[in-house]
């Protein structure tokens, strides 16, 4: 696509998390971003150049600690929470998302991953194992935020190959890196794939060009950033409106005003189309549309309205509003990758919640197909669920779900189980619909 169309977001906001494995400068990458674009105040520098948990000599930055913002962060020197910052430059916006690089938190990763446009997936050169028939031996958590990547099809991979100043940014090092990556990629999937040899502490390649890395004559981090399309989908796909509130002036009065709140998360709608409500399935016909900023002909994917119907039809929160003439999926058994995102394995006797859009009901486990190695990519059979276990498996929902396909549109395709007793969400899932 060669022109800016609605579903290609101009330069501005873009959300972007980095992932890679502990101690692979995630922090410190974030923490120069915000240093050498002026993203970051005086005081927050000074608050920094004091701080009892700095891990550098002298006067000299510790950057990490600009986003490692809990207490036992920055005692351990790793990130656990999913830390968020804002930063601009003068061609765009941006939201970071970092997330923690120990296994034990990848569901952290999952959340931070949700809602990205492009992920930063750094690959420390000092930990790769170099082997002497000239591979290389990628690390499991590498792969592993790949999957992931790949799973949550997030459009733009940037594999920042980081501390080449640790290996006197030796190019045939960064070269063997990126065509180990490449492969993988290449088993997943992954399209869209940059790869940038970069040093975060020095600052090499980040915001500004490296004199140590003549031999690289692509764009910087910012530059890559600064200049990523963002498609969105959502815009091409069907209408699909999930109902989260049912508005009312005067309930008792017969002809009282009655719309439906929410967001429209895929497709669009104007006055005069034919919809139908689902999982009921009665037709409905948009009489208006209506916003804070006043009434509206057509409004698109990302606009929170109101719709107001010419017909009465038995709406409440939960329901769907489609396009009549491509509804979506009704399901009460569906198949779903999920990631167990819970301490405590899958026990198939608990009873769980599924929150599909706006419906929660009750849900069971039915069965757990295949369990993935994120190391060859390979689906083997399995008999439960632990911690961090990425896994087709088998629901039966209570109420049936107007559902897509993940690939096809997130919105309506994307839930989370929630235990009933502990009321912790348990488990991320992709529902995937055969042909």
């Amino acid at each position: 696509m060669n022109a800016i169309t609605d579903n290609v977001a101009a330069p501005g906001l873009l959300r972007f998390i980095t992932a890679g494995s502990v101690d692979d400068g995630k922090s410190t990458l974030i923490g120069r971003l915000l240093y050498d674009s002026k993203g970051i105040f005086a005081d927050q520098l000074a608050a920094v150049s004091r701080s009892k948990h700095k891990r550098t000599v002298g006067d000299t930055i510790d950057l990490s600690l600009l986003t490692d913002g809990l207490e036992a962060e920055r005692e351990q020197g790793i990130t656990i929470d999913v830390a968020y910052r804002y930063f601009a430059t003068p061609r765009r916006k941006f939201i970071i998302a970092d997330t923690p690089g120990h296994e034990q938190y990848t569901r952290n990763m999952v959340t931070g991953a949700s809602t990205a446009d492009a992920v930063v997936i750094l690959v420390d050169v000092s930990k790769v194992k170099l082997r002497e028939d000239g591979g290389v031996d990628l690390l499991t958590q590498t792969k592993r935020h790949s999957t992931i990547a790949h799973l949550l099809r997030i459009e733009h991979v940037i594999v920042a190959v980081n501390k080449m100043d640790l290996v006197g940014y030796d190019r045939t090092v960064y070269e063997r890196i990126v065509a180990a990556y490449r492969d993988f990629a290449d088993t997943l999937g992954l399209q869209n794939v940059t790869p940038i040899p970069l040093s975060a502490l020095a600052g090499d390649n980040v915001v500004d060009a490296s004199d140590n890395m003549p031999w690289y004559e692509g764009p910087t981090l910012i530059e890559l950033l600064e200049t990523l399309p963002v498609y969105n989908d959502a815009h091409e796909a069907p209408f699909r409106f999930p109902v989260q509130l049912v508005a009312r002036h005067n309930g008792h009065e017969a002809k009282d005003f009655r719309g439906y709140m929410g967001r429209i998360e895929a497709g669009r709608v104007s006055v005069g189309d034919k919809l139908l409500v689902q999982p009921s399935g009665q037709a409905a016909t948009v009489k208006e549309i209506v916003t804070f900023d006043g009434p509206l002909q057509s409004a698109h994917a990302g606009q929170s309205v109101t719709l107001l119907l010419d017909e009465y039809v038995d709406v409440s929160r939960g329901d769907v509003l489609v396009a009549a003439e491509a509804p979506a999926t009704l399901l009460k058994q569906l198949s779903a990758d999920v990631c167990w995102m819970a301490d405590e394995p899958l026990d198939p006797r608990r009873k769980y919640w599924i929150k599909h859009g706006t419906r929660q009901c009750a849900a069971k486990v039915t069965r757990v197909d295949t369990l993935l190695d994120v190391n060859t990519q390979e689906r083997r059979p399995a008999e439960g669920l632990k911690l961090n276990d990425i896994a087709r498996i088998g629901l039966t929902v209570q109420q049936p779900l107007a559902a897509d396909a993940y690939a096809d549109v997130r919105a309506t395709g994307a839930f989370i189980l929630i235990d009933e007793v502990t009321h912790q969400t348990v488990a991320a899932g992709m529902i995937r619909i055969e042909e």
